[in-house]
């Protein structure tokens, strides 16, 4: 079933998350080489409580952190843990939280300066991926539209490697609910869009071949290849006139621009 939320629910899905953006900006500015992923997590946990809100996914389904906090060759659920990040890598950064009753869910991938052009390339093509994507949600069109649109940028356009067993979902007062918004398919297919839904669109994409894999901690998905993997997300409602962007990466990059060693994209 697919929940439809009023203009009041939806300026309460939009607090939610601001504070998701808000702690995305402001771990943005922790990221360093030799920070270690448990003590960015522990900071967005302080952020989050700080600001009223509750960390949406430490304990969501006995996930233990606030943050999935997922490098390299991981894709999306990393387990923030104590390794110290180098020069070289990309890190994903997934952010929920709970605040008035209502989750707030966006994603953000970072790369330290010593990373390659290949890489870099592969995030700036998954980050516009997701406004493309974006640019579908408007009344009328199905989920499939925002489908295709990704899909045919990533794959047909560029060759990267769409991942196929995670996707994207509905937000509201569950942080997982219909319908599924995958990052592949054909126009024209899927649930129909209509004002007052609110879905959240992540393309999570692979420099390399689709396949994935879990690793034992029952939550890291990890590329099979090990080639990196990027991730972006929004939390979108749908509009009678179009779309509504209810997350905000501006706090991250106006944070990114005053860290030296994070690329701004």
């Amino acid at each position: 079933m697919i929940f439809f939320k009023t203009d009041e629910e939806i300026e309460l899905l939009r607090q939610s998350n601001i504070l998701v953006s808000k702690t995305l900006g402001y771990i943005s500015g922790l990221l360093k080489v030799g920070v270690t992923g448990k003590k960015i997590d522990s900071a967005a946990e302080e952020f989050i409580r700080d600001h009223g809100g509750i960390p949406g996914f430490k304990g969501y389904k006995g996930f233990p952190a606030t943050l999935c906090l997922s490098k390299n060759a991981e894709v999306v659920h990393g387990i923030p843990d104590e390794y110290a990040f180098t020069e070289s890598d990309i890190i994903s950064v997934d952010c929920g939280v709970l605040l008035n009753g209502f989750y707030g869910d966006s994603a953000y991938t970072f790369a330290f300066k010593n990373v390659g052009s290949d890489v870099l390339d592969l995030m700036k093509v998954t980050k516009k991926a997701l406004y493309l994507g974006i640019e579908k949600c408007v009344p009328g069109n199905r989920i499939g539209d925002i489908s295709f649109a990704i899909q045919q940028f990533c794959e047909k356009e560029h060759s990267y490697g769409i991942v196929r067993e995670l996707v994207g979902h509905g937000v509201g007062r569950n942080l997982h609910e219909e319908p599924d918004v995958p990052n592949f398919g054909s126009k024209g297919k899927g649930p129909l869009l209509k004002p007052g839904m609110v879905i959240a669109i992540e393309p999570m994409v692979n420099l390399g071949d689709k396949k994935v894999r879990q690793l034992n901690d029952g939550w890291t998905i990890i590329t099979r290849d090990g080639r990196p993997s990027v991730h972006f997300e929004h939390s979108v409602a749908i509009r009678p006139n179009g779309y509504d962007i209810l997350s905000d990466h501006s706090y991250i990059e106006n944070s990114i621009k005053n860290n030296i060693e994070i690329h701004d994209i």
